[in-house]
């Protein structure tokens, strides 16, 4: 029955493989190597690993920069324009100049026009949101070397 024919099968895969030794040694080798290759990659390129920062006061926002600078945001709900209102006068004493947009599309043409002092806000929900920045933002270099 079954056990018979399992036997069967284990003998002749035995013999297969006491003939082809050649591609037997290399089945068992290839992975192997390429373990080895990796801990060897992974060991040449170690993770950094950075300690914790302690909190401390980082001194006033130097204001000089933000002048003239534009938020505009999008959908103009009224839980977003309360949201705006607290960035734009509770954490700035000039105040930061934004501006509502009915859709994103008209967020980002806004963006297209006044690219070097425009950040866009596009609201998913009362509590989530997505920053969109001009392309002539420069990226960070943090994490560049992990790349």
């Amino acid at each position: 029955g079954v056990w018979r024919q399992t036997r069967a099968l284990l003998f002749k895969n035995c013999l297969i493989k006491c003939r082809t030794k050649k591609s037997s040694v290399q089945e068992v080798l290839f992975p192997l190597f390429f373990l080895f290759w990796l801990i060897l990659m992974s060991m040449m390129h170690p993770h950094r690993k950075y300690g914790e920062v302690a909190n401390t006061n980082l001194g006033t926002l130097d204001t000089s920069m933000l002048v003239n600078f534009v938020i505009g945001y999008t959908p103009p709900t009224p839980m977003a324009r309360e949201i705006m209102k607290k960035v734009a006068f509770d954490n700035f004493e000039d105040g930061i100049i934004t501006e509502e947009y009915l859709s994103e599309e008209e967020l980002q043409e806004a963006s297209a026009f006044k690219p070097s002092n425009f950040v866009g806000v596009v609201f998913n929900d009362a509590l989530s949101y997505q920053l969109r920045f001009p392309d002539t933002v420069a990226m960070s270099s943090i994490y560049m070397e992990s790349r």
